[in-house]
């Protein structure tokens, strides 16, 4: 089964955009395509529009109306043609792993979208597009970014490594429902939760413990909804290098006194900034091939996603 990830066909590479150019996205077509089946989507071009086409934009008509339209005419208003374009995707979507958005588009944009008033001025903060929208309300446990915000190296890790669990949590658990599934998939992310989210790590211990008292369907859309809003927190150097110091312990009977002073180097090392994040997990991989461990050697910390993807070289 392919992991489906959308985007959108401008930074696929189609030339779809209003001026008939495109913004392709290198890392995610070179890179990332090598893992994931990507499907572009074009929103304007869903719903009829041409290329070139008029400018676009977001203006509000009041604090809970937003609606799409002609930049130089009010009256054209695409918003309701979007809104059923974008459900009729996602009806179609079913395994989507995650999305790619267009930064700053009136359809497309994550965050911080321009949205006018009436008067031509605009609303600080902005708005989300209006497919995107869409996505996120009826989606809300899907990973989504911006193609711009994917040139941040922590950001785009975060991204890539939510695609992967995703894919991971669908493969072990859905497909394969059972209390016993969620235990094994939740004990091999305990560090990832630890790295994540602390919080979320000491409430979805209980959570899975108690997994019995739950109804099996019920179960699996909330523990889906907030295993991803956990990970979607940014792993921060300080609960990484806690769950490296974690790793650590398992080795204490097994190296010899210098070679535990030099593992505990490497993570103050880290700690301190001194060091990528791959420096003292590639010596924990090290003593783990020496000292094998089972609860180790399932936990997906240490190795989330292909090694080739280079994501955690900036880290």
């Amino acid at each position: 089964m392919d992991m489906l990830v959308g985007i959108s066909a401008c930074v696929y590479g189609e030339k779809v955009r209003f001026d008939g150019g495109h913004k392709q996205n290198r890392f995610v077509v070179d890179e990332l395509a090598k893992y994931v089946k990507l499907k572009p989507v074009c929103p304007e071009i869903g719903i009829g529009m041409t290329i070139p086409r008029p400018v676009i934009r977001l203006l509000q008509i009041s604090e809970t109306d937003e609606r799409l339209v002609d930049s130089k005419d009010q009256t054209i208003d695409y918003t309701e043609k979007m809104k059923k374009f974008a459900q009729q995707q996602i009806n179609q979507f079913g395994d989507l792993r995650g999305y790619v958005v267009c930064a700053k588009s009136p359809t497309c944009g994550m965050e911080r979208v321009k949205l006018y008033i009436p008067n031509g001025n605009t609303v600080p903060g902005g708005s989300v597009g209006t497919y995107t929208k869409e996505l996120m309300e009826k989606m809300p446990w899907l990973p989504i970014e911006e193609d711009g915000r994917l040139q941040d190296p922590v950001l785009r890790e975060n991204f890539v490594f939510r695609i992967f669990a995703l894919d991971d949590f669908y493969r072990s658990v859905r497909d394969n429902l059972s209390y016993d599934a969620f235990v094994k998939f939740h004990s091999r992310y305990k560090l990832v939760l630890m790295a994540h989210s602390p919080k979320a790590y000491k409430e979805m211990g209980p959570l899975v413990a108690n997994i019995k008292e739950w109804d099996l369907e019920a179960f699996y859309y909330e523990y889906r909804q907030r295993f991803m809003d956990a990970i979607k927190e940014r792993a921060s150097r300080k609960n990484k290098t806690n769950v490296l110091m974690h790793l650590q312990g398992y080795f204490k009977r097994s190296l010899t006194k210098d070679q535990k002073k030099e593992l505990a180097d490497i993570i103050l090392s880290y700690k301190e900034g001194n060091q990528p994040i791959l420096v003292p997990l590639t010596m924990i991989k090290h003593y783990l091939r020496e000292y094998p461990d089972p609860y180790l050697q399932l936990q997906t910390f240490i190795d989330p996603y292909p090694e080739d993807l280079k994501l955690r070289y900036g880290l």
